[in-house]
């Protein structure tokens, strides 16, 4: 990732922000390294986790997790600089660099991946922005899961997400 591809405001580049958005400030300046890297990998990790079969949940079908990936892109509309940002940085990653977490969290890993995310966003991100951010990462979740069948364990899935992304 180039960070000024992400970083760069509309403005700068020539073209207008979108109409009633604010073009993206440097998002990422009052996040560390690994904190960046926790903010954009875990939208991805719950894809991930929320698409794949686990004790007692149903496998997915390509479809679901076609529906999860746009979840992901709708981020790119939010109204959180934040949450635009960080599916900027997801966009411009290089498929073929290792993530910097250290690859993909299964469903039963996601719950202290998350709440390290909540302390980050607690300590760094302005409220709305965290807000938006978190319900954003449980919306990709629950696109994904509401894709099929509907299932219990999938309930008791986005449960757990919503508890540890501080959402009940």
């Amino acid at each position: 990732m180039l960070a000024a591809e992400v970083l760069m405001s509309h403005s700068l580049a020539g073209e207008p922000p979108s109409a009633g958005r604010r073009a993206a400030p440097l998002t990422t300046a009052g996040y560390s390294t690994r904190e960046w890297g926790l903010l954009t990998t875990l939208p991805g990790r719950v894809l991930v986790a929320a698409a794949s079969p686990g004790p007692g949940r149903p496998a997915r079908t390509v479809a679901a997790g076609l529906v999860g990936l746009d979840a992901l892109a709708a981020g790119r509309a939010s109204d959180s600089d934040l949450v635009r940002a960080v599916v900027a940085t997801i966009y411009a990653r290089d498929d073929s660099s290792s993530t910097p977490t250290g690859g993909l969290a299964g469903a039963a890993d996601l719950p202290p991946v998350c709440r390290a995310v909540v302390r980050v966003l607690r300590r760094r991100a302005d409220p709305a922005d965290s807000a938006a951010y978190r319900q954003w990462v449980e919306s990709v979740a629950v696109r994904v899961c509401r894709a099929g069948d509907p299932d219990p364990t999938d309930q008791r899935f986005l449960d757990r997400l919503g508890d540890a992304l501080g959402l009940r």
